[in-house]
């Protein structure tokens, strides 16, 4: 993997971790575009380094959000009540993904990291978007009043609900973003309340996903004698995907949650419907291949 390459990943996974688009569907996509993929004894490697510059995500939600994450530590430690409501709300979401996930995470990544069911999920996800955007502007049409539930006033029922929303996003190009925000709204929260939730949450979900991988491909090394992603790949570009991945996820962060108080999610859904139309339309052509 050149430096470009891991530059490239490292734009895509920053850009759109946290954005409604799957992340993971299109570092597939480009991986597979900038024909990391046709190597097959690199497909491992390359997909384990789409997951570990995930940790560039989780360094730029630390740097933004501190003094909630500090809340929460407190909370833990018995010194604020509020963080320590906030810090079992996150457990309580995080557990379905941890417990599903490593039952299928083997078969996810066998018959679903490829570029056609990431298509087939980005269009899907875009349909359902779109039809909660329009449900949610019809009830504020009708004035119906919005449920009162915030970050502070959640309970554990809640916290659940987006738990299990984000199981959904196990299917690479769902987007986990997507749908832990989509099961926030469900639920009550504000647009702004429910991506901060989102962001919080991403902390132990991408953290436990990028560990697991890391340990599962120098463990694997070892015992077979086979070179891991860092020999594969190289140190460096793994080092500039991480860097370039904290960046641009701090940038689309800040950004995300003024789009979404102004503009809400229908847009995100029209860009995924576009996206696979036009890349359909690409591949049935013959202009682009992809594996």
């Amino acid at each position: 993997m050149s430096p470009i390459d891991a530059i490239i990943l490292g734009l895509v996974e920053g850009i759109t971790e946290y954005l409604p688009v799957s992340s993971t569907g299109h570092l597939i996509i480009t991986a597979d575009l900038l024909g990391l993929d046709k190597d097959p004894a690199l497909k491992d490697a390359v997909d384990s380094f789409n997951v570990i510059i995930q940790g560039g995500a989780i360094l730029a939600v630390l740097g933004l959000y501190w003094p909630r994450v500090l809340q929460m530590i407190k909370g833990l430690l018995g010194k604020d009540p509020a963080g320590l409501r906030m810090a079992i709300n996150i457990i309580v979401a995080f557990l379905p993904a941890a417990v599903i996930g490593l039952l299928i995470h083997k078969h996810v990544k066998h018959y679903l990291f490829s570029p056609g069911p990431v298509l087939a999920a980005l269009f899907l996800g875009g349909i359902w978007m779109l039809w909660l955007d329009r449900k949610k502007t019809t009830r504020a049409a009708a004035t119906e009043p919005e449920p009162a539930v915030t970050l502070e006033t959640m309970t554990p029922r809640h916290a659940l609900l987006i738990g299990l929303f984000q199981c959904v996003a196990m299917w690479p190009g769902t987007s986990r973003s997507m749908m832990t925000i989509a099961g926030g709204v469900t639920i009550g929260l504000r647009p702004r309340d429910a991506a901060e939730f989102s962001f919080l949450l991403g902390l132990p979900t991408l953290g436990a996903a990028c560990l697991y991988d890391l340990f599962k491909n120098l463990s694997h090394a070892q015992k077979t004698g086979e070179p891991n992603l860092f020999h594969q790949l190289g140190v460096l570009p793994v080092i500039l995907g991480i860097a370039v991945a904290t960046v641009a996820a701090a940038l689309a962060v800040r950004w995300l949650v003024g789009f979404l108080n102004r503009h809400g999610l229908g847009v995100f859904g029209w860009y995924r419907v576009a996206l696979t139309l036009v890349l359909g339309g690409l591949i049935a052509t013959g202009v682009v291949t992809m594996n």
